[in-house]
């Protein structure tokens, strides 16, 4: 199973942050991914979910992609400690890796080692 985040762990924090919408902002990391993976839409997926109420509250989210079957994924997002907050099925993506986790605390959306 071929993790995304493998090829991004030079990425320590610390650096440059993009603007996003709805005040949110990605890291450098986060951006060199998206860039490279042509995959802004995973960023769209996570600031969508934040006009959800019960979404936006938690101030530290996980947000996992994985493939499910052929060109299927499942995004899950969590509250940090397991509790699901939000679901989607993607029926389609052209993403190559298997997985990819970010972490969005604090209206920033970063890699996990960015943390």
């Amino acid at each position: 199973m071929k993790n995304a985040n493998d090829n991004y762990k030079q990425f320590i924090g610390g650096g440059d942050q993009y603007k996003l919408n709805f005040g949110h902002a990605c890291t450098e990391g986060v951006y060199a991914l998206a860039t490279d993976m042509q995959c802004f839409w995973m960023l769209d997926v996570i600031l969508s979910y934040q006009l959800n109420p019960d979404v936006r509250a938690e101030s530290f989210q996980t947000w996992k992609l994985e493939r499910i079957e052929g060109d299927a994924f499942k995004v899950t997002a969590t509250d940090g400690n397991e509790n699901v907050i939000a679901e989607q099925v993607i029926p389609f993506s052209d993403f190559e890796a298997d997985e990819l986790t970010l972490w969005n605390v604090n209206r920033v959306i970063m890699l996990p080692n960015e943390y």
